[in-house]
């Protein structure tokens, strides 16, 4: 049960003094939430400002520097309503000791705008100033008041991240009905730690974080700041711990063999395995053979050879009389890892099955029976595996491809169905350190950090979208020479909001310039596609009859067509470091040397600029990854909204990864004093994980 002191904090946002339905809905909009059902006070809460309005400003009229934002003191000279029927602006004119300002409105109502700026009237305006042809501005000022009603307006006011439709002062409103609700929490930060490190309680902090007096405040290494991120971290790390303390409390079930079916597998392979394969191997054949369940994540490149690992370890688990599954995060990719494991594996007589959604009626059926008798030894499929219909004969090792998307959750839903087999996490995205210990706790790693042999460098090249028709051209002459390629592009389909070339768009383009005889080889593959739709352009790309894929980030994991060997990638600005590097990966697979083309529009940034340089001069994915932390943050490493990962509202792991090896520390240390939560600090920490939402780790403690 959620601690009582918290339900002023979890009632709806709609229950804010004049909130009403469709605010709640705006306001869970920029709060991140589903919906206004969802949204509750806590959320705004945590929703920080990220700027402040200092209305201390005040150069007069003439000394208003462009583009900054000024408070003026003056008096209204004229009104000039636009004429009727016309797009024209109104304009109100005032006057102080320097210079004239004109204050801009675009369809304003004048009868209001007669009563807020009477002529003659002494008032007070702030906002932007612009300047054009030697004339000051001021369109829709933040604030317009008579110095006479003046005296308890804020002189410094925080400035929130907002959507269209919510105004500033709605949000401020529901911010301090929400400070209003703050109850007097339990302290659940060692004291020592809260001396040493200067930071205020929780209530304070909250406090302070919604009323910064000057840019200094809104720094992430302000005491306010730092006492909400060591909480977010904390609540994290503890429920990272508890999940972890029950997965190793049911005891796991050592695999000792003697391992003579990954020795025939091994052996039977037309390449010998790499260093990092060889050592990661080794590593979790001890990790298995121990009582203790294992949890480890193996992180390898793009190509890196992590399926192969995989697969060495489920031949130890079907040697033993067992069985292992693979879950992958989309049908494409389970389809692949089927292919590769079931080429393998049948040759030593492994019996491999594949379930997805896709697989219906009396087959289905006819799968779930065989995994039930124990015939099935090895079962590749998508989230599929993990339902309640599916009943396993004895499920000793489960292998889940996240490819970025972090699921405790998975975790718990085997380990719920009493089943409790070792577990092996795999990941395409190199994680840089401090990501793991956010993401995973402590976790067992295992690196590859070679190529398989025989791997050729990628030649990664940055070219402006002006010369594509150049990049066209050398297309038709790779086509022409029976190359294969991809052209990855951002969206789906045309929208009027963004001048993005889409998927769609670009397909048709490149069949006009390439001509009837190669436009009729160009596929299409995007996420609005069913699944039938997308393997059968993917079948036919791999099978030749498709010689150029154009495709929206769907092919970014494990589509392999080893002789593909050019890869353009449209916009390159828009995507993540790790992302790029990831489709990347898709060429370079064969004997052949590849090109990657990253097509961006100018301007760059300076951090588009770093970013497109870091992929042009590197293929190390640990690099890669750690530079990426450090250019963009956490939450679009990983893609955070969609994916489950720590989506943090306020820590950020660049600025905090001091307090988060604390907070590792200190969630270890609790949990190995008091494992159930039950003494004083352990109440509080109660009241920590409910604040944070992390219900599940709480009902885990009910559960053990």
């Amino acid at each position: 049960m959620r601690p009582a002191l918290l339900d002023p904090l979890f009632a709806p946002v709609g229950s804010l003094a004049g909130i009403g339905p469709k605010l709640a809905e705006l306001i869970a909009r920029v709060t991140n939430r589903e919906d206004a059902e969802d949204c509750r006070v806590v959320d705004v809460l945590f929703h920080a400002p990220s700027s402040i309005i200092d209305r201390r400003n005040r150069p007069g009229i003439a000394l208003a520097p462009q583009g900054a934002i000024v408070t003026i003191e003056g008096r209204v000279d004229r009104h000039q309503p636009p004429p009727s029927g016309s797009n024209m602006p109104y304009r109100v004119f005032l006057h102080d000791e320097t210079g004239e300002l004109a204050l801009t409105f675009f369809r304003a109502k004048g009868n209001w705008l007669e009563k807020a700026l009477p002529i003659d009237e002494r008032v007070m305006v702030s906002g932007k100033v612009d300047w054009f042809n030697g004339r000051p501005s001021m369109v829709h000022p933040d604030l317009m008041m008579k110095v006479s009603d003046v005296g308890d307006m804020p002189l410094v006011e925080p400035v929130y991240p907002m959507t269209a439709g919510l105004m500033p002062k709605v949000l401020r409103r529901a911010v301090e009905g929400s400070l209003a609700r703050l109850p007097e929490f339990p302290e659940w930060m060692d004291l020592a730690l809260q001396q040493k490190q200067g930071l205020p309680s929780v209530s304070d902090a909250f406090r302070q974080l919604h009323d910064p007096r000057d840019a200094h405040d809104l720094d992430p290494q302000t005491p306010s700041r730092r006492r909400l991120a060591y909480d977010e971290l904390l609540a994290g790390q503890v429920s990272l711990a508890l999940v972890r303390q029950k997965l190793r409390k049911v005891a796991g079930r050592p695999i000792r063999v003697k391992g003579t079916i990954a020795a025939a597998i091994r052996s039977a392979l037309p390449f010998s395995l790499t260093g990092s394969q060889s050592k990661a191997i080794n590593d979790i054949r001890a990790d298995i053979a121990k009582d203790e369940r294992m949890l480890r994540l193996l992180q390898g490149d793009v190509g890196a050879g992590k399926t192969l690992v995989a697969l060495m370890a489920m031949a130890d688990a079907v040697e033993a009389g067992g069985q292992a599954v693979l879950m992958a995060p989309t049908e494409i990719l389970a389809r692949q890892h089927f292919a590769t494991i079931s080429r393998f594996g049948q040759a030593v007589g492994l019996k491999v099955e594949v379930l997805t959604g896709r697989v219906k009626g009396r087959e289905r059926d006819a799968v779930m029976e065989r995994i039930a008798s124990g015939e099935a030894q090895i079962i590749v499929g998508t989230h599929a595996l993990f339902q309640d219909a599916i009943v396993y004969k004895d499920l000793m090792l489960a292998v889940v491809d996240e490819q970025h998307r972090f699921g405790v959750h998975q975790r718990l839903r085997l380990t719920a169905k009493g089943i409790s087999p070792h577990m092996l996490v795999m990941t395409a995205t190199p994680i840089p350190r401090t990501l793991v210990l956010a993401a995973f706790g402590d976790m067992d790693v295992s690196k590859l950090t070679e190529k398989p042999a025989g791997r050729k460098p990628i030649q990664t090249v940055t070219v402006p979208t002006e010369r594509t028709d150049e990049i066209v051209g050398r297309l038709r002459s790779a086509l022409a020479d029976g190359k294969k390629a991809y052209w990855i592009c951002p969206l789906v389909e045309e929208s009027d909001a963004s001048e993005l070339m889409s998927a769609e768009e670009r397909h048709a383009a490149l069949v006009k310039a390439l001509g009837p005889q190669l436009g009729a080889r160009i596929g299409l593959v995007h996420g609005r596609m069913t699944g039938a739709e997308k393997d059968a352009v993917m079948a036919a790309f791999k099978a030749g009859d498709v010689r150029l894929l154009v495709a929206t980030t769907v092919v970014e994991v494990g589509v392999d067509v080893p002789d593909a060997t050019i890869m353009v990638i449209e916009h390159a600005e828009r995507f993540g470091l790790a992302q790029l590097h990831q489709l990347r990966g898709r060429v370079g697979r064969g004997a052949d040397a590849s090109t990657c083309i990253l097509l961006y529009k100018g301007p760059l940034s300076e951090t588009g600029r770093a970013r497109l340089s870091i992929l042009r001069d590197s293929e190390d994915g640990f690099l890669i990854a750690e530079e990426d932390l450090k250019l963009r943050g956490e939450g679009e490493l990983l893609g955070t909204r969609q994916s489950g990962t720590p989506g943090f509202r306020i820590a950020s792991l660049e600025a905090h990864a001091d307090l988060l090896e604390i907070a590792r520390k200190d969630a270890a240390y609790l949990l190995e004093k008091d494992p159930d939560l039950t003494g004083e600090r352990g109440q509080a920490l109660r009241v920590l994980l409910y604040l944070h939402r992390r219900d599940e780790a709480i009902r885990f403690l009910r559960a053990g």
